[in-house]
């Protein structure tokens, strides 16, 4: 189990992120033959991400259930790309297959959803947590004067005024 840290934490709103969310769902349970492949074939990724932090994938967290969710942080867009397309990496030959064997037979269904998000643009907020989210994929810091609270954090009041303002 992941040690706690008592108190508010967050990660700074310094730098660009891209968050990358990708998923299964399984339509047909009983049809193991079909979603096995595609369940097995993200561990493999996950640890060649793990051992080459190059790729740019700066952390990530999964939940399971009949919709599954793998939760992913990346240095840049450009990064996640070229891991999907890297003909060396252990994403394009399963994705391949899928689309061969599986794709549409509608017996197991995929998603993803990926978002470029700005420095400034995002905040987050950890109490009484273990080192998670995006505090574990950058940095985990306490919160202190100038960031205890989400308009602090998110900082966008100074990035642009609003329209009339002055």
């Amino acid at each position: 189990m992941s040690r706690v840290h008592p108190g508010r934490f967050t990660a700074p709103a310094d730098t660009e992120v891209t968050v990358f969310l990708i998923g299964m769902r399984f339509n047909r349970l009983h049809r193991i033959d079909a979603w096995w492949p595609v369940v097995s074939a993200m561990p493999p990724m996950l640890r060649h991400l793990a051992a080459h932090p190059e790729t740019g994938m700066l952390g990530q967290h999964s939940w399971f259930g009949r919709t599954t969710i793998l939760l992913t942080y990346w240095r840049d867009p450009q990064s996640l790309q070229a891991f999907a397309a890297d003909t060396d990496a252990p994403h394009l030959e399963p994705w391949r297959r899928f689309m061969r064997r599986v794709g549409a037979s509608g017996t197991v269904g995929i998603w993803h959803e990926t978002y470029v998000v700005p420095a400034g643009h995002q905040e987050s907020l950890y109490a009484n947590m273990p080192v998670f989210g995006l505090a574990a994929a950058t940095r985990h810091v306490p919160v202190g004067p100038g960031s205890s609270t989400a308009r602090q954090r998110l900082r966008l009041g100074s990035a642009t005024p609003a329209p009339g303002a002055e």
